[in-house]
């Protein structure tokens, strides 16, 4: 492909999320989605099915099971770009051989040299919404973010690199569980680089980038590298992230009672119970078991707005209204906070807003302080801290304080990518250690006891 296929590409990307957006925000108040979800979800396409006869267990963490190659859609319109997509084999939050989906989408102007792992930020409950499924063609309410995420993805393509696009929740869209998301996305660029058909190879550079939920899963891929992939580390250039969730119960606390992020409570909720095999409909009110049925299959589209001013009280029984008097929470918890995973060895950049006055959540809890209504400024600059303290000098930490968590988005995103960009051509790596203000403990929760 040429650079004029490019620009036609990128006006159709354009064109199609103005189209998708108009159609797709006008339902959002109708259960007609989650319903379309549901039939969805009961008859899958095959490609994302294992139906092999031996066990995933006899396979590689990032083993190909799987291959095709098709157009690259947005909003259920085709462009002239291809995909590979790969099912491959990779690991779950408890350790358990797995099966995932990945997408792998060739610059016109790249030679395999390098490319980004572009983690999304589609968040949600059902496996519908990811990424792979709206790059094949899908079309759903929750699949809106995956589809408007084009925009950004387009201008790393017109730059010459190739892009991994992975599924970071996995095939259960087990949401928050983070060590997972770090697996399923180091076990995609494993896919990625032994498929002779994606034109990347173990000798290819490789940045990670990713916003929000997808900031997650950079984070946890860049945490979990040395150890479980360290052949993937040697070929990551750096990470850019931002609006980072990092130690979970602060968030779940800072955004009770809120206007709109107060929905990523019972989000958490069912996707910590999903991703670690634990069972929290004892503990939760008839309210919160209406909202977590309600959710079950949801995405952050569904939930953001739907009950402001909603609790964790008001979810739970009387006598669980304090999150930590649930010992398995706290435990599952405890396993998602960065906090307490290794430091990464490759540079960073991390970018975060902390003004969520301006999403509509106004707390201050003692000990989190503020944030950017969702995520916890203090926890992140205490990440960063962290990171340094550990001899990682080559973090660089921006907080962005008159921007909210969809504000900072954009003010982040080109200035994350031209860090990038700089990482890629061997530029030293710049540092904020020895500036970053301090922030919060990020010392594991301590169950409370109920009488």
């Amino acid at each position: 492909m040429n650079r004029r296929t490019t620009a036609l590409l990128s006006t159709a990307i354009v064109t199609a999320v103005s189209l998708g957006i108009g159609v797709g925000t006008a339902p959002s108040a109708s259960a007609a989605p989650r319903a379309d979800a549901r039939v969805a979800a009961a008859t899958p396409d095959p490609f994302y099915r294992y139906d092999d006869g031996e066990p995933l267990a006899s396979y590689r963490p990032g083993d190909v099971l799987k291959k095709r190659t098709l157009n690259y859609h947005v909003f259920g319109i085709p462009t002239p770009l291809k995909a590979v997509q790969l099912l491959y084999r990779t690991t779950d939050a408890q350790g358990r051989p797995s099966a995932n989906v990945t997408t792998v989408v060739r610059s016109p102007h790249g030679d395999g040299g390098k490319a980004v792992s572009y983690q999304s930020f589609y968040d949600s409950l059902s496996p519908e919404d990811g990424p792979s499924r709206a790059i094949a063609g899908g079309v759903s309410l929750g699949g809106v973010i995956a589809n408007a995420e084009s925009l950004i993805l387009a201008p790393l393509l017109a730059k010459g690199y190739d892009l991994v696009i992975p599924d970071t929740e996995g095939q259960n869209a087990d949401f928050a569980a983070g060590p997972e998301y770090g697996t399923n996305t180091l076990d995609s660029i494993r896919a990625a680089t032994r498929t002779r058909e994606t034109g990347l190879h173990a000798g290819t550079r490789i940045g990670l980038f990713g916003y929000s939920g997808g900031a997650i899963a950079t984070n946890w891929t860049s945490a979990l590298a040395p150890a479980y992939a360290p052949e993937v580390n040697k070929q990551l250039v750096g990470f850019a992230e931002g609006g980072l969730l990092v130690a979970p119960a602060h968030n779940l606390k800072y955004v009770d009672g809120a206007l709109v992020w107060n929905g990523v409570i019972p989000m958490a909720v069912i996707g910590v119970s999903r991703s670690y095999g634990i069972d929290l409909t004892p503990y939760l009110s008839a309210k919160g078991l209406a909202i977590a049925k309600e959710l079950e299959h949801g995405s952050i589209v569904d939930a953001l707005g739907r009950h402001p001013g909603m609790t964790w009280k008001d979810m739970a029984k009387p006598q669980y209204g304090d999150p930590n008097s649930i010992a398995v929470f706290v435990e599952a918890v405890n396993k998602i906070n960065l906090g307490q995973a290794a430091t990464p060895t490759i540079p960073g950049f991390i970018g975060q807003g902390n003004a969520g006055w301006l999403e509509g959540t106004f707390n201050t809890p003692p000990g989190i302080g503020t944030g950017d209504g969702v995520m916890v400024a203090g926890d992140v600059r205490t990440l960063a801290r962290q990171y340094c303290a550990n001899g990682n000098r080559s973090i660089k930490y921006e907080e962005y304080g008159l921007l909210s968590h969809v504000g900072a988005m954009p003010y982040w995103a080109p200035r994350a990518m031209a860090w990038l960009d700089d990482r890629f051509a061997s530029r030293t790596a710049p540092g904020s250690c020895g500036t970053i203000p301090a922030g919060n403990s990020l010392e594991p929760q301590k169950p409370t006891v109920t009488r």
